[in-house]
């Protein structure tokens, strides 16, 4: 059996520059499909096996414990796998892997990266490190389901586990995509070269060395991007952006020890309330960041990418019944728009206890951990230096380390504000390259609804570090549900979403140079 993978009528183009276009009939492939039906059950029994290895960025031994998993996966499969070093030998490996086809004259690279977020197991439904099969999404009557040893399986049954949807749902998508062609005697149609990152989720310190030093190894035409959430509407999306990222965390100080709050309150100040009032001086009730020049580099859609933007489905409405929202920030008209622009967040906040360990005490310190977002235009030193000139202009002495008793009798208002290791800035690839064309065409190859052509994702990635040190550009082709809880408890992804993007990034790999008209962006 052979697939025909890209042989169903695609229409891509970017008219005159107007807008993000495409539409076509988007026949799903039926050959490949029954690859996949014939072998779901092996395919989730590795997906399952490799969720279970814990893979929180910053516990070195259980990345390595990942890596070596994903190097026998990728051995299997004859794709030449090593671990690509650096000299600092604490930085969690790169792993990359070939494809190389005789006469081919194209090189391209499929990202994806296998660390998670850190994780706090009692706020789960169950154990993140135990792969969970559920027959929908949390509350109702959903209930925990065992997989059956033959057969169907539903596709809209989720499993529940931490990197299930971010980002290794990305990495089996790629693998089973690679298992399908060979098992057809199907080659890509350029040298496939993969690029699984160890640290994303950590700010992919150390991306720019490795990349650096292994530059013509990984010497492509464009790097493909495995990551994120399909458009909320469930079509397929394709998105030429992402955010830029960094983050800081900023303390304010109180007395040097807890004090008894009916002893002291009324005369020693409350950090918790200084913090609690510097971090609202940030932000208008519109959501609009108030620190000055917050917005000035902001570097404006084209007409292509405004355009798409307005003739994408637009998820507002169903996303604040669904999070039981009333209201919504009125910094943008939709959530599409608010994307696009630079973002100040609250990660977590800390000031003594809650719950049944609060007690009566005025506490030494708050903590607030940021989450600043950036947009193509900004960098993440002049928004770093913003915020620090913004809370000096809020009258705190402002530090990058604890105060001493000397700066603490002489400062009534001391901030300790620290940058947080990693940290890059945004990407954006024009939506009329040839090769953006020739993405959205293959996607729509494997998609039964017509893809959605989006600027930018609301996410980030480390892709200005491979723009800028490999001169490439990068395309991101999402397959995770929306409603995954990536980066929260009872992290997930839907079945049908892995099946889905296998046949994507199957799709991918057998890429196609299209050039033809369409008529209007994102059309139904």
């Amino acid at each position: 059996m052979r697939l025909q993978l890209g042989a169903c009528v695609v229409i891509v183009a970017l008219a005159c520059g107007a807008g993000a276009v495409i539409a076509g009939d988007g026949a799903p492939n039926a050959e490949l499909r029954a690859w996949r039906q014939a072998n779901e059950h092996a395919i989730l029994d590795e997906f399952t096996s490799l969720l279970a290895i814990p893979n929180v960025a910053s516990d070195r031994d259980d990345i390595r414990r990942n890596a070596k998993a994903l190097v026998e996966m990728m051995q299997r499969r004859g794709l030449n796998p090593r671990l690509l070093e650096i000299d600092d030998r604490d930085a969690p490996p790169a792993i990359y892997g070939e494809w190389i086809v005789p006469g081919a004259t194209r090189t391209l690279v499929l990202y994806a990266h296998y660390d998670g977020q850190p994780v706090t197991p009692s706020d789960w439904a169950s154990d993140p490190w135990v792969p969970t099969w559920r027959n929908g999404p949390l509350g109702g009557d959903t209930r925990v389901v065992e997989l059956p040893t033959g057969g169907a399986i539903d596709p809209q049954w989720r499993v529940y586990g931490r990197g299930a949807s971010d980002d290794k749902a990305g990495v089996m998508a790629i693998l089973a995509a690679t298992d399908a062609l060979k098992a057809a005697g199907v080659t890509p149609t350029f040298n496939l070269k993969i690029f699984f990152d160890g640290e994303e989720e950590q700010g992919s310190p150390h991306l720019q060395e490795t990349l650096e030093r292994h530059r013509d190894l990984l010497a492509s035409e464009a790097w493909i991007i495995a990551d994120g959430p399909v458009h909320p509407s469930g079509r397929p999306q394709v998105v030429y952006g992402v955010r830029g990222d960094f983050n800081a965390e900023l303390t304010v100080y109180g007395p040097k020890r807890p004090l008894h709050s009916g002893h002291y309150g009324n005369w020693a100040p409350n950090p918790a309330l200084r913090l609690a009032r510097l971090l609202s001086s940030m932000k208008d009730e519109a959501g609009r960041v108030t620190i000055a020049g917050w917005y000035d580099d902001v570097v404006a859609l084209g007409d292509a990418e405004r355009a798409a933007i307005a003739a994408a489905p637009q998820p507002d409405a169903m996303l604040k019944q669904e999070l039981g929202l009333a209201q919504v920030d009125a910094l943008a008209p939709t959530l599409l728009e608010a994307i696009n622009l630079p973002s100040l967040n609250i990660n977590g906040l800390r000031s003594a206890e809650v719950g049944d360990k609060a007690a009566n005490v005025i506490p030494v310190s708050a903590t607030a951990a940021l989450d600043l977002r950036l947009v193509k235009g900004n960098t993440v030193e002049r928004q770093f230096e913003r915020l620090a000139a913004h809370v000096r202009a809020q009258g705190y002495h402002v530090l990058d380390r604890a105060p001493t008793d000397a700066e603490r009798r002489e400062h009534a208002l001391i901030a300790t504000l620290v940058r947080i290791e990693g940290g890059y800035g945004a990407s954006r690839t024009p939506m009329d390259l040839p090769i953006s064309r020739e993405v959205a065409a293959a996607v729509q190859a494997a998609s039964a609804t017509p893809v959605v052509l989006m600027p930018s994702l609301g996410g980030s990635l480390p892709l200005i570090v491979i723009n800028e040190t490999l001169g490439v550009p990068t395309i991101t082709v999402p397959l995770a549900n929306h409603d995954n809880n990536q980066h929260a408890e009872n992290e997930n992804l839907r079945l049908q979403n892995l099946w889905d993007g296998i046949e994507v990034y199957a799709s991918l790999m057998r890429l196609q140079s299209r050039h033809d008209d369409a008529p209007a962006p994102n059309a139904d």
